[in-house]
């Protein structure tokens, strides 16, 4: 993948981006005000698997710490390490009386030994790694063969609105042929399971459909805003991001005054990779028998 894509550049991800929770926060709290249906998106993830209360718990791209409580609540004889690329995330992180190890570390280049985890978190960050079969070989590396990669991403098609609003603005600013969703290389739902199916035996697929609801243009800007460090070096060199977002805004709020709210539709969703553990340990048993049958 091309350093030149804001979502993998490293220096435009931790200067900018996550240098802080700020940006990131608003995002999280914008999902949990207008979902619908209401859900425990992080509940959700951790429950794809079967917990057994003594895991070896790896967490990259943990970012501030979303996921610590809920893990720690699963594993309560278990051992939990978690690191982020971002200082700023880690002194967040660091806040968590749980875990006892947080770490500034890098998912392509992981400082452990092999099969030292029976569980890897990677949520919503693969997408920003910059080589992501790289990262895919080292969490296979440190993974026990009975354990498990729990990665929850996107899909590429999620949030279609947006990018058809933003498309319409820079038409309006004088570029209708600008692309906002130009980078298909990047982690998502759609190409997650072939990738994960090149490092991993068996791999499953859960989907999340969800709607927003926007009755104001406020958290809409908000949460365009956000995204600045990651949207912004992919406008057209002439047009400001104060006017791309002024004519953003100008859109919402007629669709509001016209729809009453905006509805943005999401898909996302987590892939559980192992190769003989988890889901996967039943229907790899039976078919082992099947062949010493034979």
């Amino acid at each position: 993948m091309n350093d030149s894509d804001p979502g993998v550049n490293r220096e435009i991800l931790v200067k900018r981006a996550y240098a802080t929770d700020e940006q990131l926060n608003i995002r999280i709290r914008t999902h949990e005000l207008y979902s619908h249906p209401k859900l425990d998106f992080r509940r959700w993830v951790l429950d794809t698997v079967k917990w057994h209360g003594d895991e070896r718990v790896l967490d990259v791209g943990a970012g501030p710490g979303n996921y610590f409580e809920l893990v720690q609540q699963r594993i309560p004889t278990g051992y939990h390490v978690a690191g982020d690329l971002s200082f700023g995330m880690l002194e967040k992180a660091r806040e968590h009386a749980f875990p006892p190890l947080v770490l500034n570390m890098d998912v392509q280049y992981l400082p452990f030994p092999d099969h030292s985890f029976d569980v890897v978190l990677a949520n919503h960050m693969l997408h920003h790694v910059p080589d992501v079969d790289q990262a895919l070989r080292e969490i296979h590396r440190v993974l026990r063969p009975s354990g498990c990669l729990i990665a929850a991403t996107n899909s590429e098609n999620t949030m279609p609105e947006f990018d058809t609003l933003a498309r319409r603005a820079c038409t309006l600013l004088g570029h209708p042929k600008q692309e906002f969703n130009a980078n298909k290389d990047a982690f998502k739902l759609e190409n997650g399971a072939v990738r994960l199916g090149r490092h991993f035996r068996a791999v499953a697929r859960h989907d999340l459909p969800s709607t927003l609801h926007f009755p104001d243009v406020e958290p809409v800007l908000a949460y365009l805003n956000s995204m600045r460090a990651l949207r912004e070096p992919q406008l057209p060199d002439d047009v400001a991001w104060e006017d791309f977002i002024d004519v953003m805004g100008k859109q919402v709020t007629r669709l509001i005054r016209h729809f009453g709210e905006l509805q943005v539709h999401k898909l996302a969703g987590v892939l559980v990779a192992t190769d003989d553990g988890g889901f996967a340990s039943e229907y790899l048993a039976e078919l082992a028998a099947s062949a010493s049958a034979r």
